[in-house]
């Protein structure tokens, strides 16, 4: 009988641990090969989606990724209207970056709910997510933990909103 209440005692704690294992594991977002991506990398963008989202070729598969920082007016958001600026912010941001190699710097989490990489965008030395709030193109939004350039960015939206720049000017605070 004290064999029989062992093995189930033993099972138990088996049980137990692989739970918290699992609880413990950090959310892979369905691409394991995400551990193996650099601080950052250089790429080709394929496509502008919208004002802070584009899509690049990594590892030969599409990416979508979305700029880290940054919230632009928006225009792809379906059943929602074309927010006021959105298609301002789209196609300056297509200027920016369309068919161009960009470099990819990331922060702490690499993925957001939707399972679009998060990235500091830079094409040469022109960085593209503080570009787009110093010209009034979008806001700062932080969220952390990737808020290693907030401070940045807010400045940025400061000094925009206050000299009435892009959205700041034509759709108001």
């Amino acid at each position: 009988m004290r064999r029989i209440f062992a093995s189930w005692a033993v099972a138990a704690v088996v049980i137990a641990l692989m739970a918290v294992a699992l609880l413990l594991e950090p959310e892979q977002n369905g691409n394991d090969s995400d551990e193996e991506l650099p601080g950052s990398v250089t790429v080709q963008v394929t496509r502008v989606v919208d004002g802070d989202t584009i899509e690049v070729r990594l590892r030969a598969e599409e990416e979508d990724v979305r700029y880290i920082g940054v919230d632009t007016p928006e225009t792809v958001e379906p059943g929602e209207p074309v927010d006021c600026f959105g298609p301002r912010a789209s196609h300056f941001n297509e200027d920016l970056v369309e068919g161009e190699e960009v470099r990819l710097v990331f922060d702490t989490e690499l993925r957001d709910d939707y399972g679009r990489l998060l990235a500091y965008v830079y094409r040469g030395d022109r960085f593209v997510n503080a570009e787009l709030v110093r010209r009034g193109y979008a806001r700062s939004l932080t969220i952390p933990p990737n808020d290693r350039f907030a401070a940045l960015f807010r400045r940025a939206e400061h000094r925009a909103g206050v000299a009435g720049r892009g959205l700041w000017g034509a759709c108001g605070p």
